[in-house]
């Protein structure tokens, strides 16, 4: 078993904590460096830096006992180097390669810290899929690129989906006047923060089109009604736990458990709506059992709950991404989500993924 499908075991807490500080300084950097290489691909100055800073990244993970992460760094550092001798030029395929890459080191941080296997992040592929690219003449690179990000967000880029579904608009042609006043509710929580801008409507949309690409299993009126109300219960809670994004207490965690019953309670209490409160209600439960708030299985979670399960954890990093001031957060929120997989009925996450690949292809 390779290091990254079994639980990697700190060998100093202090070494750890040092490095994992480190690339929470490193990241902002990386991102306003390929922000602004975006714009000017030939910037000798910004390339160097952009290299340096993945060579002290790689430097840091050995001096701090991580030296499994080293082959990654460095296969991304290698790609750097060919841009900087003028190889290859740094286009917008390997500008995401990078962004991902990163985000895929954080994840891996993450989950070492959370004393969690990483066998879902998949690093050795990624390793290997950076690799591959070091030899490679520029167009094959960008199509080695494209490539990659296919595997590792499984929507891919540029794509266009051969059974697209139709829009939104089209899927429920005639709401029931409760879901003007759950819409409302929704909005609300939406003002409760920048970040949440527009939220209603995409995750309202991700979660239809996950359902029709999935051959529409799902009654879109009670999705409609829990996407809409999912998050809602929140407002009963101070805002302090969940607006801006705090670490949470073990204290804050359990009061956060308590936002589903809340928006479920009301959808029971309203005569037609009881599927719509069971998906509410399930949102945060997890195949394997160890969601909340009653520790299901798979088998007991219904359909509507695990679409929701996987938007909103979609949500979560668009907005993670949104308040780093990332770039292209779309598509590395999709990769976030498929490195997570175990978290999800793997069912879901193709039709999923298909629709994230429609969103992605109206945006291009």
């Amino acid at each position: 078993m390779s290091q990254s499908q079994a639980q990697v075991v700190i060998e100093d807490d202090e070494s750890f904590q040092d490095f994992r500080d480190a690339l929470s300084d490193y990241a902002p950097k990386i991102e306003l460096l390929v922000a602004a290489l975006r714009l000017r691909p030939d910037d000798p100055g910004r390339i160097a830096d952009l290299f340096r800073t993945f060579h002290n990244i790689k430097g840091d993970a050995s001096l701090c006992r991580l030296g499994f992460l080293v082959p990654f760094v460095h296969a991304s550092e290698t790609l750097l180097a060919r841009v900087r001798a003028g190889e290859v030029p740094f286009s917008p395929l390997l500008a995401d390669v990078l962004l991902l890459a990163m985000d895929r080191l954080q994840l891996a941080i993450d989950q070492i810290a959370n004393r969690e296997p990483m066998g879902d992040l998949h690093l050795p592929e990624f390793t290997s899929g950076l690799e591959a690219m070091h030899t490679l003449s520029a167009p094959a690179l960008n199509t080695a690129c494209q490539r990659l990000i296919g595997a590792l967000t499984g929507v891919g880029v540029h794509q266009q989906d051969e059974d697209a579904a139709p829009e939104v608009e089209s899927i429920v042609q005639a709401r029931p006047a409760d879901l003007a006043y759950f819409r409302q509710l929704a909005l609300q929580l939406e003002l409760r923060s920048p970040l949440f801008s527009g939220r209603t409507e995409r995750n309202l949309k991700l979660a239809l089109l996950t359902n029709q690409f999935a051959g529409g299993w799902v009654d879109n009126d009670q999705l409609c009604a829990a996407m809409y109300l999912h998050d809602v219960g929140m407002m009963f809670l101070p805002e302090t736990l969940w607006v801006g994004g705090a670490q949470l207490s073990e204290q804050g965690r359990a009061q956060m458990c308590e936002h589903v019953a809340w928006a479920a309670g009301l959808l029971q209490r309203m005569p037609g709506w009881e599927e719509a409160a069971r998906m509410v209600l399930q949102h945060h439960e997890k195949p394997d059992g160890t969601g909340y708030p009653h520790h299901l299985s798979a088998t007991e979670i219904v359909p509507g709950a695990k679409i929701i399960a996987l938007v909103d954890a979609f949500e979560a990093v668009m907005v993670k991404h949104g308040s780093r001031g990332q770039v292209r957060s779309l598509l590395r929120a999709v990769a976030e989500v498929n490195a997570a997989e175990q978290q999800f009925d793997s069912a879901w996450v193709e039709p999923f993924n298909r629709a994230i690949r429609q969103m992605l292809s109206a945006q291009t």
